[in-house]
């Protein structure tokens, strides 16, 4: 019992020592998926290459051998495979079959992430922060006055915080008014107006808005969730045109200011319809959150299943070991489809329900991605709700369509086909 015991331990020790590259597989098996994106953004921060397997086994991400990346895995608690060349081989060979919808993409460098988000502390957290923070992802915050100094060029990626671009503060004016967070919002941001040189915080915003705009046509990747997409595109549509009302901005909106939306300056959205009652918790009519007929246990969207070897980008985007995703809401839950743009890639739909929850699409060198929802794993999060402890969903789904973003960057530029 003993020799079989010894030879058996041989036997493991001979293949580690003749291992050639860690497998980190991203299906059911993997014990902690979001923290596996941790590890392949820390190997790109050796300078070393990792390949992302599209469709293959979850989007499975592989490796060199090296024994410093398996003990970063054993102490993250990230699953791993070792295995000899011969097996790396014939699963590149699998994957290059032109049967099949799987292919290889070279991740090549870390990209230098950014989080716009306020300085003050507001009674709620955001899902990408703490993604990032669970996977061990390095961040910078910018905010208005660092966004309008120019430093965007700087970074690969960035992140919209849960933000109102259009100056309404959320409409949060009609629950929250007298709330002493709500005063300290509205009096920072008046205060940084200012000292950037706008008469409102709306003109500020729109600035702001125009310079991420700059940032992506420029070569970046923008990403966001909850009330930024749709307050994004409704600002930019609002270029010139005053659609605050005075317990916003100190004076009326212009009435005729539907008729003067500019919904070419949109990214995503077209034909959508302000919304101008300062009593209601809404921007426009992108969002379906108050029209949506669905208890939370029913509340799904199916992610589509995109050509891994035609369409890279999309493919890339849905990474995922489920395709079914347990849906949760926000301040914007998802995108009214009849207000899509043609051009944009749906890639995360509730069909039934008519709505987009996860959209993408290119501006200038760029591209952007829109995910409907406030928290993957907080249903309903409410203001005043704690943040979401990720160590309790270390194999979200929900999540995990946020850090297939944020690697995203990385991969070596390769033509798309069409």
């Amino acid at each position: 019992m003993k020799k079989i015991l010894f030879l058996l331990l041989l036997f493991i020790y001979a293949a580690y020592v003749h291992a050639a590259y860690l497998l980190i597989p991203m299906d059911q098996v993997q014990k902690n998926h979001l923290k596996a994106y941790g590890i392949a953004y820390w190997v790109l921060q050796q300078d070393v290459e990792v390949s992302w397997l599209l469709n293959y086994r979850g989007g499975t991400f592989m490796v060199k051998y090296n024994k410093l990346i398996e003990d970063e895995c054993t102490i993250r608690g990230v699953s791993f495979e070792a295995i000899a060349d011969a097996q790396s081989t014939a699963i590149l060979q699998e994957i290059a079959d032109p049967q099949v919808n799987m292919d290889e993409v070279k991740l090549n460098k870390a990209p230098k992430i950014a989080v716009y988000s306020p300085k003050n502390k507001l009674p709620w957290d955001d899902a990408v922060t703490l993604a990032l923070t669970y996977a061990e992802i390095p961040f910078d915050l910018v905010y208005d006055e660092e966004v309008e100094s120019g430093v965007l060029p700087m970074y690969d990626w960035l992140h919209l915080h849960h933000e109102d671009f259009t100056g309404q503060y959320g409409k949060f004016w009609a629950a929250y008014r007298n709330a002493a967070w709500y005063k300290e919002d509205v009096r920072v941001n008046e205060a940084m107006a200012q000292k950037l040189g706008f008469s409102k915080v709306s003109q500020m915003k729109l600035a702001v808005a125009k310079k991420i705009r700059d940032f992506v046509a420029g070569g970046g990747y923008l990403f966001a969730m909850c009330s930024a997409p749709d307050s994004y595109d409704v600002a930019l549509a609002a270029d010139g045109v005053d659609i605050c009302d005075v317990m916003f901005d100190g004076d009326g909106m212009d009435p005729a200011a539907q008729s003067k939306l500019n919904y070419q300056n949109c990214f995503a959205f077209k034909d959508f319809k302000i919304v101008t009652n300062p009593y209601e918790y809404e921007i426009s009519s992108i969002d379906v959150s108050d029209n949506r007929k669905v208890s939370p246990n029913n509340d799904f969207f199916t992610l589509f299943d995109f050509s891994a070897k035609w369409d890279p980008v999309p493919t890339m985007l849905c990474q995922n070991h489920e395709q079914v995703i347990h849906g949760f809401r926000g301040q914007t839950t998802a995108f009214n489809k009849q207000y899509i743009k043609s051009d944009v890639v749906i890639m995360g739909e509730n069909k039934a329900l008519d709505e987009a929850r996860y959209i993408h699409g290119e501006f200038g060198k760029g591209t952007w991605t829109f995910y409907g929802g406030h928290d993957p794993e907080d249903y309903e999060h409410r203001v005043g709700d704690p943040p979401t402890d990720l160590s309790l969903h270390p194999n979200s789904a929900g999540y995990r369509l946020i850090l297939n973003n944020v690697l995203f960057p990385a991969a070596k530029k390769k033509k798309q086909k069409t």
